[in-house]
């Protein structure tokens, strides 16, 4: 029952994300943006999460709200679904290559949000995307999953590769730390007895 659907609407998006932990990486995603389309794809994918993330929002201005907004918004599904995170591995990390890009995601569902963000992206688009977005979107992401986040390039000098890389990362290291644990069962997994 590890599910949660959440809604956010302003002024400047409406956003709708249905994600389901224990899925097997099905994803529909559709936020008007291509390239934000095919990372939060990968996510879903390469953390065997299922996602359905609805996405309208100012493009006219530009792709900052809506990549900020699904980011806020797939956090607080996360925490959502995780609930007490009673009998979860907690911890979860991943050294990813893709091509001649290297990087390096690590994460703890403390609850304690926080971003230690070291991934130089080359270039100032994707295409038509802005790259500086990558960051944002996971600064949302963690701040309102409670998650400590770590992401560091360890080689790479083209920007679709990093940032594919990033998002797979994360997602590896988000499948490990949402796995139920067998050796722990219920237990939330903290000395102090809640997360």
């Amino acid at each position: 029952m590890r599910k949660a659907s959440i809604e956010r609407k302003t002024a400047e998006t409406e956003i709708s994300v249905e994600i389901d932990l224990d899925g097997t990486g099905r994803y529909d995603n559709a936020t008007g943006i291509g390239f934000f389309d095919h990372m939060l794809d990968q996510l879903a994918r390469h953390a065997l999460i299922d996602m359905n993330v609805r996405a309208q929002g100012d493009l006219h201005i530009d792709d900052h709200h809506t990549v900020e907004d699904c980011g806020i918004a797939l956090g607080k599904a996360l925490a959502q679904a995780l609930g007490d995170k009673r009998g979860i591995r907690r911890y979860g990390s991943c050294l990813l290559p893709m091509d001649e890009t290297l990087v390096r995601a690590a994460l703890d569902l403390s609850g304690r949000p926080f971003l230690v963000w070291d991934l130089d992206l080359p270039s100032a688009k994707i295409g038509t995307f802005d790259t500086e977005l990558v960051r944002e979107f996971f600064t949302a992401f963690a701040m309102n999953g409670g998650i400590t986040l770590h992401v560091t390039r360890l080689a790479g000098v083209n920007s679709h590769h990093i940032a594919e890389a990033a998002f797979k990362a994360v997602a590896r290291a988000l499948r490990e730390a949402i796995e139920p644990d067998p050796r722990k069962g219920d237990a939330i997994p903290s000395t102090k007895g809640t997360l």
